[in-house]
């Protein structure tokens, strides 16, 4: 399954901090059960490869990635992991070697026409716009349409559920990616039904 693939199965990628591993899994279910199947587990916090190896073992509906990667070693880790996809802030050259001698196909993050033309050039044509809001948000992406229309985006970073079909409207993005599905209140008291409802809401949102 290639990157734009992977964008195009869900509307919105919820973007995931594990602070508990035994979250991890119910939460998987709870997306999935709510029509959000591609998850990206970030990086962040210690369970971050623990909590995919767990989704990918115990949620085979779902398609796990790794969000967060920021050095190149991480990117063998987390495929023997399980993830099948990976995300990243921004790109560098490192991280670009990381994920051809790694074979996880990757998204990276780009947030100016420049960022845009160097992952281009390095064979990079699905993008992550981030900070999405920061970076001039649905103007931006407008411009960028333009001279850079072979791209494709998930624009991450402010974008909220009154947001996102906004953004999902526009030509250059299959998807966006948020944290609002895995609000941590909801997480730390075990509230799926709520996590559900949330990921219901999302998968509906696709133009």
């Amino acid at each position: 399954m290639n990157i734009l693939d992977i964008m195009r199965t869900s509307a919105v990628i919820p973007v995931i901090a594990i602070d508990k591993l035994e979250h991890a899994v119910p939460l998987a279910k709870a997306l999935v059960a709510g029509g959000i199947r591609v998850l990206e587990v970030t990086l962040r916090t210690e369970h971050g490869l623990p909590a995919i190896r767990a989704i990918a073992e115990q949620v085979p509906e779902a398609i796990v990635g790794v969000g967060t990667l920021t050095s190149p070693e991480e990117f063998a880790a987390s495929r023997d992991a399980g993830a099948v996809f990976g995300v990243s802030p921004g790109l560098t050259a490192a991280l670009i070697a990381a994920a051809k001698s790694s074979g996880l196909p990757l998204l990276p993050g780009v947030m100016t026409p420049s960022e845009v033309m160097a992952a281009r050039e390095a064979g990079f044509r699905q993008l992550k716009l981030f900070p999405a809001v920061p970076a001039g948000g649905i103007g931006m992406l407008n411009a960028i349409a333009g001279p850079l229309g072979d791209v494709t985006f998930c624009p991450t970073g402010g974008i909220s559920q009154e947001t996102a079909s906004q953004f999902l409207a526009l030509k250059n993005v299959a998807c966006v990616g948020g944290s609002w599905l895995t609000p941590k209140n909801a997480i730390e008291i075990g509230d799926w039904h709520k996590i559900t409802a949330l990921a219901k809401a999302a998968s509906s949102l696709r133009i």
